[in-house]
């Protein structure tokens, strides 16, 4: 959504500049914010006009599992003066894509039906740099209607080597 994006872009060029020295950590803010504001009761009590600015910080700052430093704190009461918390998981995508290119990486997610132990997630890792020829920052989704196998987004591109998709080519080859 172009206006989502174009709102959401100063906010995080500027949380970008501020938090300069130190991205890894704003990030991991970030992220943990951009949880909690994706709550739809939590967006409709802060849309409420009986909600203060200060009650709907509260909220938030105490439903944050971890404490939040005095950046954090600042960018959140001004997103919320400015009544753009619903725009916060925009700020944050916007965010970790400044960082991304700075870093020279890309997000990856693996989707998968099963847990990933560790010891292959690195390996998994490993193959996906040399495949992309980047660093990857990797997350794992699970997502069990893949049956089996997995599912590797990175950027716009795809790899799908789940069983889902196996039978989803089979059923068109049969089909045809």
């Amino acid at each position: 959504m172009a206006e989502l994006a174009t709102i959401a872009r100063p906010y995080a060029e500027a949380l970008f500049k501020a938090s300069a020295s130190d991205l890894s950590a704003a990030a991991l803010w970030l992220d943990e914010l951009k949880e909690i504001a994706g709550n739809p009761q939590l967006l409709q009590f802060a849309s409420s006009p009986q909600a203060t600015d200060a009650q709907v910080f509260d909220v938030i700052s105490g439903v944050a599992p971890a404490a939040m430093p005095a950046m954090a704190q600042n960018f959140l009461k001004t997103v919320i003066e400015n009544g753009r918390l619903s725009v916060l998981p925009e700020i944050a995508a916007q965010f970790r894509a400044l960082k991304n290119a700075q870093s020279g990486s890309l997000d990856a997610v693996i989707f998968s039906a099963f847990e990933i132990d560790s010891a292959a997630l690195a390996e998994l890792a490993i193959s996906l740099e040399k495949r992309f020829n980047r660093k990857l920052n990797v997350s794992v989704e699970l997502q069990a209607d893949l049956i089996g196998g997995i599912r590797v987004v990175v950027g716009d591109e795809v790899l799908d080597s789940s069983v889902k998709a196996r039978l989803e080519q089979m059923k068109v080859a049969l089909t045809s």
